[in-house]
């Protein structure tokens, strides 16, 4: 597994890590359990990087999470994010704690704004930000869904603490993020933290065969090679099926030609 930086933290991630929309959605305690299997599996390939919300399943996600990583979860950095709902101050400290709870942990390495809400000062949410860091309830902030204005002005509401990531959608069908978020993201030292890399396999039998067995890729390892061929980005593909999870940790072990990558943007 390739590792990269977190924004300006000097602490290091996987370029592949694991995303965990409806995980945490289960009918029987196998279901649960298959699910808690397939992130240690993805912990043990070296995508120690889990990313989850207090909305996934009504807050599952985050107690699946927490038993899938006891008793290694100093190995694991665990990302979670605060509902566009739950901005206001105590809000945002009440929802911190809520998560700590479910993830059975006394901190969360990466907690990260949802959804920006244009109704709440972005001050106020900053704020209770890093009243979480000082309290040791948080270590590093993130933000996710903002546009570069909007990450502007949460970097400048804080105080003492930095901004160290956005997560977006971002994949070979969805690059909005080009013109402006990930330049932004180069310049500026942040993490991009892409989603739904895979499209949804919307794109995956656009890719040409010829570029697949050439580098012996499946289309999911290359879209996951191409969304993360950049320093800055690190995706999170769902990490629900241990097949898929190891098919995923192999997608970063080699590097395409430029001209390839060319070739794909085209596909």
């Amino acid at each position: 597994m390739e590792y990269r930086l977190l924004g300006r933290t000097g602490e290091k991630i996987p370029a592949i890590g694991m995303g965990t929309w409806r995980i945490g959605s289960y009918n029987t305690a196998e279901e649960r359990a298959a699910q808690v299997r397939a992130l240690q599996k993805g912990v043990e390939l070296g995508m120690n990087f889990i990313d989850t919300a207090e909305i996934y399943a009504s807050g599952r996600s985050e107690e699946v999470v927490g038993e899938a990583v006891r008793g290694t979860r100093d190995k694991v950095l665990i990302a979670s994010k605060v509902a566009p709902g739950h901005l206001h101050h105590d809000d945002v400290i009440r929802a911190c704690q809520a998560s700590l709870r479910r993830l059975g942990t006394g901190h969360i390495d990466l907690y990260q704004v949802h959804w920006p809400d244009s109704s709440v000062p972005i001050k106020e949410t900053m704020s209770a930000m890093e009243e979480l860091v000082k309290a040791g309830s948080i270590r590093h902030i993130g933000v996710s869904n903002f546009s570069v204005k909007e990450t502007d002005d949460a970097r400048a509401a804080l105080a003492k603490s930095e901004i160290v990531s956005n997560q977006v959608e971002y994949s070979l069908s969805n690059r909005y993020v080009e013109p402006d978020i990930l330049p932004y993201c180069r310049k500026e030292k942040l993490t991009l933290i892409a989603y739904s890399p895979l499209a949804r396999g919307r794109v995956a039998d656009t890719i040409p065969q010829a570029l697949l067995r050439k580098y012996n890729m499946t289309p999911a390892q290359m879209m996951l090679n191409w969304v993360t061929r950049d320093e800055q980005v690190v995706a999170i593909p769902k990490a629900a099926d241990i097949g898929h999870l190891e098919e995923n940790a192999a997608s970063v072990s080699t590097k395409l030609a430029p001209a390839d990558y060319g070739l794909l943007e085209k596909s």
